[in-house]
């Protein structure tokens, strides 16, 4: 079980096939963070916001029997295309960070079973919830670095 737990850390860490997130959200310039690029739905802080409330959501709904998750899709999003200054961009990353290293202790944890349904869900299991994130997150930060290329705000 150690070595799928250190596999997937190395997975939510932006290991393997996918970029990782500071360097998808690193020295994005203030004027682009809510700017949408032709042909592409969503602005670097819609996205980035988008990734936070989500995995904030699985973090909880991991660890917390209570949690009740936002509405389905309107509260996975924020209602801004823009930060509302550098410190909500700058504050949703570090919560993006400490969320992200909340939920990498959680599965570290050999106290809890990869493989047991939560008691409070369906179905769902930390290793289910461990690839969602992953997955959510991959598919997010590939999204990100789309519209930073198309506003030519990244180096390849």
């Amino acid at each position: 079980m150690k070595d799928l737990r250190d596999h997937l850390l190395w997975l939510l860490r932006g290991g393997y096939a996918h970029i990782g997130f500071d360097q998808a959200v690193a020295d994005l310039p203030i004027e682009l963070r809510g700017r949408r690029a032709a042909g592409i739905p969503h602005t670097p802080w819609r996205l980035l916001e988008h990734m936070r409330i989500a995995q904030w959501d699985i973090l909880e709904f991991s660890r917390n029997p209570q949690h009740v998750s936002p509405l389905h899709p309107q509260g996975y999003w924020p209602e801004h295309e823009a930060p509302a200054n550098d410190a909500a961009w700058t504050t949703a990353i570090e919560h993006f960070r400490q969320d992200a290293g909340a939920f990498q202790n959680l599965i570290a944890d050999p106290q809890h079973d990869l493989l047991a349904p939560l008691p409070w869900g369906d179905g769902q299991t930390l290793l289910r919830e461990a690839l969602l994130l992953a997955d959510h997150n991959a598919y997010h930060l590939g999204q990100l670095v789309a519209v930073r290329r198309a506003l030519g705000a990244w180096r390849d």
